[in-house]
């Protein structure tokens, strides 16, 4: 995964054109219910921080398109759930990962809304949260409120982290 994260990281830093599409199709992926079980992508994220300090990468664009990612694969977790309800931890791979799911329903059935924006960071909790919230019908515009809102200062918090790791390196670099 860590050779995955740099190799996008270093094209991102040689097309930085394409950071934007990136960034937003890598939180689509990281908080779509299925697929973040399979990649984590939140390492590639915080790699393509570290580049919008040193490299010149603007970080508003970077950072709406990862927070609309974030949010539109909430979305779909959302929307998957609610659609297939009882049928979901029969599918492939939370067939093969049966405790996500009762996790996030109780997570969900505990905190209600602030379910979306606590589990947005937390890793496992980030995949089924949305995805328990649809199958138990969580209210439709407060779950998008506090998944809008939460994707936006989760891509905040990954990038800026990059970013300072950045900064830190590039300091200690010449420091040295």
């Amino acid at each position: 995964m860590q050779d995955f994260a740099r190799a996008l990281a270093d094209f991102v830093r040689d097309n930085q054109a394409w950071a934007a599409p990136i960034v937003l199709l890598l939180a689509f992926g990281e908080s779509l219910a299925f697929v973040s079980l399979l990649v984590p992508a939140w390492g590639a994220l915080v790699a393509i921080g570290a580049l919008i300090g040193v490299s010149g990468i603007s970080f508003w664009p970077v950072w709406l398109a990862g927070g609309i990612g974030a949010a539109l694969g909430d979305w779909v977790s959302y929307w998957f759930g609610y659609r297939y309800k009882e049928h979901v931890a029969e599918m492939w791979p939370l067939s093969r990962y049966p405790e996500i799911l009762p996790r996030g329903e109780a997570f969900v059935k505990k905190w209600g809304v602030p379910s979306i924006f606590i589990g947005r960071f937390f890793g496992p909790l980030r995949a089924s949260v949305p995805l328990a919230a649809g199958i138990f019908e969580m209210s439709y515009w407060p779950f998008q409120i506090a998944n809008f809102v939460s994707a936006l200062i989760w891509s905040a918090a990954l990038l800026l982290v990059g970013d300072v790791m950045g900064k830190l390196a590039e300091w200690l670099w010449r420091v040295w």
